[in-house]
Order: structure tokens, then C-alpha cells, then sequence
């Protein structure tokens, strides 16, 4: 349940590297008022609980956080919040739970609250006075925190329609609208009129709505957009373009009002790519960055109003190009400042930008939030993101590459422990999730904690991973599944090539997709990997395509997981028998990423084909595992299993 309250920080205890590493981070989110003077963060409450801490930033002392509100997590947390005012808070509230029908979903709402605590206030989805005709899942969307009326934000809302038997105050809008919100009364007004089609609505951050996309279909969607713009002015929407299922097509992102112009990602020679495209009706695009080698993932943006002022893309580290001068002289000045955490984020800003929450880490720093005042030229440090670890050495993170199969070079990330031996080690290759993601360099709770018990850790970027232009991407790695698991595989022999493993030692693990490769690897490759390890895994196409059934993402879905041999040849449940090793699965009840059917369909074919297998469930969890309780037993008995499993280390 949710409460309002004022409390003091729990204090933390002692313990042990599990529960230390397993512990989720001190900070899940973090802003700074409008005038700069007050902090808000979303942290920890117990095991998987959250709740929201205020604290003043001019006293000029040690940050003293103050509880306003909270949340058991069984199933709702708060998962962010920012300033609408320099009184007042809205806050999101998110939750996995059952619908009569019998399926998972997930859903939303907003919260406002005075940051001591008082007047808190839902905000309720748009409703009349009837019953509603379908659920009313999502609670909205802030577009523009900046709308010129103090308190009021511009909100993406989806409204639904209602009964009229018996009452004449039905509610009968009906699809994606924006309306401008007062967070002191929960009271909107509709300033874009609901459409069944609507999908997104984009802001120029100071109050007018200039970029709306609609699908082409009311009902199911395959991923495809038509965006419309207006001109500066104007209440007259026109076309913008087309961007179709795979992406192709100039997809808007961000609105500069005095450049009248729209910020967004085209592919450029198979890659993503940042241009501008004006909104005065001649539609000039203009390229502004493009990398050889990798996409461009995003937008770097600072302030309340979203100022766009570099491009982010990820080569072996993250990086960003600015084209704003002064924020690009102020990012390398703090790296020189913080030369063990290179890795800068500018998280919020005052209105004036005169006060930046800055967050700061590194391969061997989990991270550390500051404070960076312009006018005085000060950094403060605020808080750690993880102080559960202080004082445990982290081992450094290294990028490499090795040669699959093919003699293609796959990118990878390699980390040893910090301290004895470098070969003949226990190992580890964990492929990522997704498929359609990426590993990048920094910080891993997971990675860190296997290493800091002794195994080496290799992280492939294989073919079907996100950020390496169209060539790499290929087909997915779902539909192109060989190729991805040959790059999965080709980690482990180059581990052992290079001295790093021990034969008899090396092990497979991975998360989602990346639980789907370790258990598909030991199908293909069953005399490779000794110890088998999937937390929340897909393990047949077909059951995760139908999953998605009864929902308007059902077309993209199935586009994206495709028809063919594919589905049976890839679905490692049902080739259960080929695998050699012990497994040991991990899941959580109420999982919607992918449904706990997977894990019992995997377990189900395992022990019918005499195989070992271990299913560790935890009930009423979602597919993160958010819960340092369960993270803490889950490592716990990852290490067990691999002790077990491959003796002598």
C-alpha cells in the first residue's frame, strides 16, 4: 500500500557478499526543483519496496532525506519522480498484476504530493460516471514539465470509454489524448483531443504539443507511424513523414521552439544517425552526427524543458558528442575532476540550469550523485549509488574481441578477478538480454559478484545484438538464432584458446534472452558448457509469440519472432534431451517480460528426458527480480550450483 509519511533512513546492515552485491541500488531515481534548492530520489524501502526522500540542498550540511511516501512493492512501487513545482511532486507508480481474464499485465498511475509529505493526491485515469468498457492499465505520461503554469505539466493520457446504460455522465472519448494537468487538484484540461490511433505526442517543452504519431491501423499495431506536425502557431496538423515496422524513416525525438525544428534518428549507411528536420513545412532534414561504426542510441538533454545538447552512442565505452559549447567544456572539466569515474550523465537541472544533478561512475564504481553549482563552481558530492559496497575491490571491466566460427571479430566485455591467478579459471560467458540490446562497459552487480568469487566473466556482444548498425543486427536473434549462439559458443572456446578457463570449469549463464542462449547453447554445443544457468528465460518461440495474443502488440511480436524451421529448431524446450549439463533455473510468478510457463515448460522436458534440473521460482515477482532478498538467495545458490557442478575450483 501506499503511504505519506516523514522517516529517517533505515540503517543499513551488515552483510554478507550476496546480500551486499544482490542489494538493489540507493537510488532508483533522482531530481532537483525548479529553483535547484530541493533534492527528491526514489530509493529502496525493505526488500523490493520503494519510497520517495526529500531533502533541502542549502543547508549546507550532510543531506538529511525525509520519507514523504511509500510503497511495499506486493505488487506496486514507485519507480520515479520529478518537480512540478517547487512545492509539489508527481511521482509514478508501476505494477505487474492479474487480470480477471487470466492474464498478466502491467500498469501505471501518478501520484502528487507536497514535499513534506501532505496533500497527496492519485491521479486517476479520465472517467465519467459510468463503467467502463475495457482496462484502464496505463496512467499516463509526463511530455513537458514546463507548460508556463506553475504545478501543471503536460500529461499523454489515455482515455476510455464508458456505458451509457443508466447514467448520463458516460465518459466517451475514446484513445491517447494530452491533457494539462494540475498536480495541486488532479483536475485536466484536454489540450489534444483523444484518437484511437494516437500512439505519442511530442512537446517543444514549453507548452505546445508540436509532433503527434498515429498507427495506421485503430486495433493492432505492426510497429509502423505516421507523424504529423504543426507549424509554430498554427492548430493545423500536417504531414511529417513515415517511419514503417523497421524503423525506417526520420523518427522524431525531440522539439527545439526557437530552432523550430525537430531532433530524431534516420539510418544512415545501415546506421542510426542524428538529424534535424524543420517544422515549417518545407521538411528540410539536415545531418548532424553519424558514427562508422556503431548507432547513435539517443539525444543527451539537459534542463526541465529538455534542451537537446549532444548525441550518446556506445563504442567499447559510452560516449557523447555535444554541440552545445558549454556543456561540452563542462563534461570534460568533470572528467578531469573525476578521473576514476569517466562516465558522466547530467541527470536534471534547475529552470535557469544554474544547479545540474550529475551522476558519475566507472567499471569499478558502481556510482556517486552530485551536485554542480555554475554560479560558484562547486561540485558536491551527494550520495553513493551503492553504498552496501564500499570497501569491497571491484575487478576492471576490459573490452576485447574474439574471432567466431566465421573469422568475424565479436566484441566483448572481459573481467578477471582483481587479485591470484588469470588462467586456468572457473568462467563464465553471459550473453545479455534483449536479443535487441547491447552490454556496454561500466559497472554490473551481477558480473562483479561472479567474479569477486572467483570466476572470469566474458560478456558477448554477438550478431543479433542492438547498436552495431543493420549488419550486425542481421535478422534478430530469434530468427537468426544460429548465428547468435555460434557467437555465443565461439566466447567459451576462445576462453579456453586463450588459457583463461579451464576446460572442465566453464559455464554458461544469461537473463532472458540471454537465459534462452545459455539453455540453447547446450542443445547445439551440449559438450562445451559444464553448468547450465537461465534466470527468466524464453525456451519456446511459439509459446512467447502467443503470450502476447490477446494484446495490439500481438503483429509486431510475431513479426519480430517470425515463421519457419526457426521455431522448432530453436526453442531449446523442445530439444531438451540433447542437453548434458545441469541446469538451474530461476523465475519470477509474475513475470510479463516472459511468462513463468517458460521456465516450468523447460523444467517439465528436462526431467522427462532424465536430465538435471533445478526451478527456482519466487512468487510475486516480475522479470527483474527487484527484491535484494531474492537477488541475495539467487546468488547465493548460483554459486552453490557452480561449485557443485564443476568441483575442484
Amino acid at each position: 500500500m501506499l503511504a505519506s509519511a516523514i522517516m529517517a533512513l533505515p540503517a543499513k546492515a551488515e552483510l554478507g557478499p550476496a546480500a551486499r552485491f544482490g542489494a538493489r541500488q540507493a537510488v532508483l531515481d533522482a531530481s532537483i526543483s525548479p529553483d535547484g534548492g530541493w533534492l527528491a530520489i526514489v530509493g529502496p524501502l525493505g526488500p523490493r519496496g520503494s519510497a520517495v526522500f526529500v531533502a533541502d540542498l542549502n543547508t549546507g550540511k550532510q543531506l538529511d532525506l525525509k520519507r514523504i511516501l511509500a510503497s511495499e512493492g506486493k505488487p506496486e512501487r514507485i519507480v520515479s519522480c520529478a518537480w512540478s513545482s517547487n512545492q509539489r511532486l508527481l511521482c509514478k507508480v508501476y505494477a505487474v498484476m492479474m487480470l480477471d481474464v487470466g492474464e498478466l499485465a502491467t500498469a501505471s498511475r501518478y501520484i502528487a504530493i507536497d514535499r513534506d509529505g501532505a496533500n497527496m493526491k492519485m491521479i486517476e485515469t479520465p472517467r465519467g460516471f459510468g463503467d467502463a468498457l475495457n482496462y484502464s492499465l496505463f496512467g499516463g505520461d509526463v511530455i513537458d514539465m514546463s507548460p508556463g503554469q506553475d504545478g501543471h505539466v503536460l500529461m499523454m493520457r489515455r482515455y476510455v470509454p464508458e456505458s451509457s446504460l443508466g447514467t448520463r455522465g458516460a465518459q466517451t472519448r475514446d484513445g491517447l489524448g494530452v491533457d494539462n494537468l494540475d498536480t495541486a487538484t488532479g483536475n485536466g484540461r484536454i489540450v489534444e483531443t483523444p484518437r484511437t490511433t494516437g500512439r505519442i505526442y511530442l512537446s517543444d517543452g514549453a507548452g505546445s504539443v508540436r509532433i503527434m504519431a498515429v498507427a495506421k491501423e485503430q486495433q493492432t499495431d505492426d510497429g509502423s507511424l505516421r507523424y504529423l506536425f504543426r507549424r509554430k502557431g498554427s492548430r493545423n496538423w500536417e504531414p511529417l513523414g513515415e517511419v514503417d515496422a523497421d524503423q525506417n524513416g526520420f523518427t522524431p525525438h525531440f522539439v527545439d521552439p526557437k530552432a523550430d525544428l525537430a531532433y530524431g534518428l534516420r539510418r544512415k549507411d545501415g546506421r542510426f544517425a542524428a538529424w534535424t528536420k524543420t517544422l515549417d513545412g518545407a521538411g528540410a532534414e539536415q545531418l548532424i552526427f553519424a558514427h562508422p561504426g556503431v548507432d547513435v542510441d539517443g539525444f543527451v538533454t539537459v534542463g526541465r524543458e529538455r534542451r537537446v545538447v549532444g548525441v550518446r552512442f556506445v563504442t567499447d565505452r559510452s560516449e557523447a558528442y555535444y554541440f552545445d559549447p558549454a556543456l561540452e567544456k563542462l563534461a570534460k572539466g568533470l572528467a578531469k575532476a573525476l578521473p576514476n569515474q569517466p562516465l558522466i550523465r547530467f541527470l536534471d537541472a534547475s529552470q535557469d540550469e544554474k544547479r545540474l544533478l550529475i551522476w558519475a561512475g566507472s567499471d569499478i564504481d558502481p556510482g556517486q550523485y552530485y551536485l554542480f553549482d555554475k554560479a560558484t563552481g562547486t561540485l558536491d558530492l551527494l550520495m553513493p549509488e551503492r553504498g552496501d559496497l564500499s570497501g569491497i575491490p571491484l575487478a576492471p571491466v576490459r573490452a576485447i574481441t574474439y574471432k567466431a566460427a566465421d573469422g568475424t571479430m565479436v566484441p566483448a566485455y572481459l573481467t578477471l578477478p582483481a587479485a591470484g591467478a588469470k588462467k586456468g579459471l572457473p568462467a563464465i560467458v553471459l550473453p545479455h538480454g534483449g536479443p535487441s540490446a547491447r552490454d556496454e562497459w561500466g559497472f554490473d552487480w551481477l558480473t562483479q559478484y561472479l567474479v569477486s568469487q572467483g570466476y572470469a566473466v566474458l560478456q558477448p556482444n554477438f550478431r543479433g545484438s542492438a547498436g552495431y548498425g543493420d549488419a550486425w543486427f542481421q535478422q534478430n536473434g530469434i530468427r537468426g538464432w544460429r548465428t547468435a549462439i555460434g557467437d555465443v559458443s565461439d566466447a567459451g572456446r576462445w576462453l579456453i584458446s586463450e588459457g583463461i578457463a579451464d576446460p572442465a570449469k566453464l559455464s554458461v549463464l544469461g537473463w532472458s534472452y540471454g537465459g534462452y542462449a545459455a539453455l540453447q547453447s547446450a542443445v547445439t554445443y551440449p559438450d562445451l558448457f559444464k553448468a547450465v544457468i537461465a534466470i527468466a528465460p524464453v525456451t519456446d518461440f511459439n509459446r512467447l509469440k502467443e503470450e502476447w495474443r490477446n494484446w495490439t502488440n500481438f503483429r509486431s511480436v510475431s513479426r519480430f519472432i517470425g515463421d519457419g524451421p526457426h521455431i522448432d529448431e530453436g526453442s531449446p524446450a523442445r530439444h531438451a534431451e540433447r542437453i548434458k549439463a545441469p541446469v538451474l533455473i530461476f523465475h519470477g510468478t509474475m513475470d510479463r517480460n516472459v511468462g513463468i510457463g517458460q521456465s516450468r515448460l523447460m523444467e517439465e522436458r528436462l526431467k522427462k528426458a532424465g536430465k538435471p534440473v533445478t526451478l527456482i521460482t519466487y512468487d510475486g515477482l516480475d522479470h527483474a527480480l527487484g527484491d535484494s532478498i531474492a537477488r541475495a538467495d539467487m546468488l547465493g545458490k548460483i554459486s552453490a550450483f557452480l561449485a557443485a557442478a564443476t568441483p575442484g575450483k
